[in-house]
């Protein structure tokens, strides 16, 4: 039987709308018109506010809603030393034409250690505040390779590409084994790469960078694998697939058939939570590949766009999916958050709140109240 306690029969990502006055505040604190700590004070309380909201709804896993991050990698990996921002990638949508975005492109520009906790005082505080799971995301490894490739990869920190991915893999164990002497016990890992290498058009820009699109899932879950594998059997690891998730846009399509395989048999997480709000997605055929004791959260509801999808029609694309992965191995959350980076998703809180409480009705009326 899967393990389902977590993930929960209805999860989220993790990301939330940020509210007005705390992107004011953010704002004030870029102008240097209040201090580190005046920020942390107002973000300590609108988390306190939307942990209550998320309990409200009958979430049982919590999270802060990145409330303390701009982006839901960049904060975070920026901590390693010897990673640096710089540049974007192309993307398969117009979200360069519409937003004037496309996905940041991170550089080894020497030497990844972990030299300090990045997220050990952020989950603290969150613990304090929740009377369910607290849920901790934290940006995929691979975030760090994909982007870039070799080219991105300074050559003289790394003339060899298995110690980068060994000194990768080390820096995130400490992470992790910090989050979980600190009492974490549920971990999401937030992965735009793997989603992209579905897309036929990022499969040929990671050929350009060098990279074999065809090889990199293998060496992706060898990665994200040595970082896990010896964690203790109390903690749940979930990992997302994005396609991208900015101001309601998308970078990439393609159904997951060309990773599947690998995806759902050699990567050794408890968990998978998988868009599949629309088409871009494709159908859910390559969930025949998942084995018995994992779970596959689907992504069913949409954080893109304010309407508000009806149970029925839910119920009935989890039925679609059973035809391909036994209903006790299923779970049902939006596909994506609704704020991956601080300017949020083009939908409202009330819109936010109503999709969440969707999610956990639709799931009491498929498998019950667990």
């Amino acid at each position: 039987m899967s393990k389902i306690n977590p993930p929960f029969r209805a999860d989220h990502v993790g990301s939330l709308l940020r509210p007005k006055a705390l992107l004011k505040a953010r704002q004030r604190y870029q102008n240097k018109e209040i201090s580190r700590q005046k920020l942390r004070e107002v973000e300590d309380l609108h988390i306190g506010k939307v942990i209550k909201k998320q309990e409200a709804v009958g979430l049982q896993s919590v999270t802060d809603g990145e409330f303390r991050r701009a982006y839901f990698h960049l904060d975070f990996l920026e901590q390693l030393d010897g990673v640096t921002v710089r540049g974007s990638i192309a993307a398969s949508s117009d979200a360069q034409a519409t937003v004037g975005f496309t996905p940041p492109k991170l550089s080894v520009t020497g030497k990844l250690r972990h030299v300090r906790t990045i997220q050990v005082d952020d989950f603290n505080y969150l613990d304090s505040q929740v009377a369910q799971t607290p849920k901790v995301s934290i940006p995929s490894p691979t975030m760090v390779h994909f982007r870039g490739g070799r080219k991105a990869i300074d050559i003289e920190a790394y003339p060899d590409m298995d110690k980068f991915f060994k000194d990768l893999a080390q820096c995130y164990r400490d992470e992790i084994d910090a989050l979980y002497q600190a009492g974490c016990r549920y971990i999401q890992m937030d992965d735009t790469n793997l989603a992209y290498l579905c897309d036929p058009k990022m499969r040929a820009g990671a050929l350009e960078r060098g990279d074999d699109p065809s090889e990199l899932p293998h060496a992706y879950a060898a990665l994200i694998n040595s970082v896990i594998d010896d964690r203790p059997k109390d903690l749940t690891v979930g990992i997302h697939l994005c396609r991208g998730n900015f101001r309601s846009t998308w970078f990439a399509e393609g159904g997951y058939e060309p990773i599947a395989e690998v995806l759902f048999n050699e990567l050794n997480v408890d968990a998978y939570f998988l868009e599949y709000d629309d088409e871009r997605s494709g159908d859910f055929a390559p969930l025949r590949f998942v084995p018995d004791d994992k779970t596959v959260v689907l992504g069913l509801v949409t954080s893109k766009l304010p309407d508000l999808e009806s149970s029925r029609d839910l119920i009935q694309r989890i039925k679609e999916a059973a035809q391909y992965l036994p209903l006790e191995n299923m779970c049902l959350s939006p596909q994506c958050g609704f704020s991956s980076t601080l300017h949020g998703n083009e939908i409202s809180e009330n819109d936010q709140w109503s999709k969440l409480e969707l999610v956990v009705n639709t799931a009491r009326e498929v498998w019950g109240d667990t």
